[in-house]
């Protein structure tokens, strides 16, 4: 039998707060105020030296971009990403807030080129992942490059982790896939810009309203969004059983179908298992986004 989820809240989430983790209490404190925290210094100059020559070779052996087919949870087929999504550097900061049962739900490149059009509008993640929003989600977003005002850096608004808004379907030139955004108005002034040098990493809250505009650096921004939650989560009711890979702890709960560990690159079970897991990701983001206004408080 599964083990039930407890001391769910809403808003914010479930924030597990644990004194021996590597953040200081003042900085879990914010994180829980605010929705987000950086800059956090994770990897060594050459750890990211190797990080990123490996993500340039797959894009130089595939046309100069990273495929398309692989954009989804990519640490599945490539043990190197593997490795990043399991970073004791990483998930020591992760632990403090999710306690030590920590599962990474998903990753995902994202790479822009000098005045390539590409942008991400203002959004919360949670209406379109079809996750349980009582509880802690956190993205840390990792940098492989600089990430600059100039070159496109992500950006958020304090405090707007604390509700679920409408969003609507509609900008261009989205590095988003469905293009969403907030259908809120957004005080631009109040933005905050996470700058990042290479190896250090961002985290913010699955609510929090987040955005970039188009990068107008010579340097390209290439930074890695790794998705975790605790092993206690569940997808919303009604939904297919989603996939995760555990990367501490164990899991006591079977919410999740458990996603192969890769000891090769695209190793033919860990292939198999990521289209697998593409197939019921995209079939619930589907489902998720068209039950959102359900979701919204008052609507």
């Amino acid at each position: 039998m599964k083990a039930e989820s407890a001391n769910k809240s809403p808003g914010a989430g479930n924030i597990r707060t644990n004194k021996t983790c590597v953040l200081s209490q003042e900085k879990m404190d914010r994180y829980l105020r605010d929705g987000y925290l950086y800059p956090i210094d994770v990897l060594t100059h050459e750890e990211v030296r190797q990080a990123r020559a490996r993500v340039e070779a797959v894009e130089a052996a595939h046309g100069g971009s990273f495929p398309r087919a692989w954009g989804h949870k990519p640490h599945v087929i490539f043990p190197w990403l593997d490795a990043l999504v399991a970073h004791p550097a990483i998930l020591d900061v992760i632990e403090g807030l999710l306690g030590p049962d920590i599962l990474c739900w998903s990753s995902r490149f994202f790479i822009k080129a000098q005045k390539d059009g590409g942008f991400v509008s203002w959004h919360q993640d949670l209406p379109y992942w079809g996750l349980d929003a009582s509880e802690g989600v956190v993205t840390a977003w990792l940098a492989l490059s600089p990430s600059t005002r100039e070159n496109g850096v992500m950006k958020v608004i304090p405090g707007s982790h604390r509700k679920l808004v409408r969003h609507r379907e509609a900008a261009a030139n989205n590095l988003l896939r469905r293009g969403q955004e907030v259908a809120v108005d957004v005080d631009e002034n109040a933005a905050v810009a996470m700058e990042l040098a290479p190896g250090q990493m961002s985290l913010h809250h699955g609510l929090i309203f987040h955005g970039s505009d188009e990068s107008h650096a010579v340097e390209r921004r290439i930074g890695y969004a790794i998705r975790y939650i605790p092993a206690s989560l569940r997808t919303l009711e009604g939904l297919p059983r989603d996939t995760a890979t555990l990367v501490r702890g164990e899991d006591r709960y079977g919410n999740f179908e458990l996603l192969p560990r890769p000891t090769r690159d695209l190793d033919p079970v860990c292939v198999e298992a990521h289209r697998r897991a593409s197939e019921i990701s995209e079939q619930i983001r589907e489902m998720a986004a068209q039950r959102h206004d359900g979701m919204v408080p008052g609507m």
